[in-house]
């Protein structure tokens, strides 16, 4: 078989794990929980979906699920996403998969609006073929549906 199209995540492209971890633990505890690096990090790429349940009970989130997911998003946004950078040669590594002939696509449990800044943070729009997001698939990860997604657009 051959290699037709390559799917990236945007923690593969962005250095954005660290980021990602600080706005989770700040949220848990302005929500009542006190969570290590460590437990958060083991869960980090999944959506706040699956996520949240490992931290806290159904009765927590249905009391204020809604607020935190809200509180972690504008919190990240605020105060990480602007410092965010591309791993070196994120670039040239996407402009070398293309010269091959190949396609690549983008799959994330971010929101679109969040990834088409992702793409501009590394400089790869240009080279895109397509990108998925949370809003369209049914579940995220760490389930299958974003990369499914993301097959079916690149084959046609």
């Amino acid at each position: 078989m051959t290699l037709k199209a390559v799917i990236f995540d945007i923690d593969g492209i962005i250095d954005s794990v660290g980021a990602h971890i600080e706005a989770w633990k700040r949220a848990f505890a302005r929500f009542g929980k006190e969570v290590s690096d460590e437990e958060i990090r083991r869960h980090i790429g999944e959506g706040s979906d699956d996520m949240s349940p490992v931290f806290f009970s159904p009765e927590e989130l249905g009391r204020f699920r809604p607020d935190l997911e809200k509180y972690r998003g504008e919190l990240f946004k605020r105060e990480y996403l602007p410092s965010l950078k591309a791993f070196p040669k994120v670039r040239d590594l996407f402009q070398r998969i293309k010269n091959d002939g190949k396609k690549i696509a983008l799959g994330s449990t971010a929101k679109g609006e969040q990834v088409n800044i992702y793409k501009g943070i590394a400089h790869i729009a240009d080279l895109m073929d397509c990108a998925v997001c949370s809003e369209e698939v049914a579940r995220s990860k760490p389930h299958s549906d974003i990369c499914r997604v993301a097959l079916q657009k690149v084959e046609n």
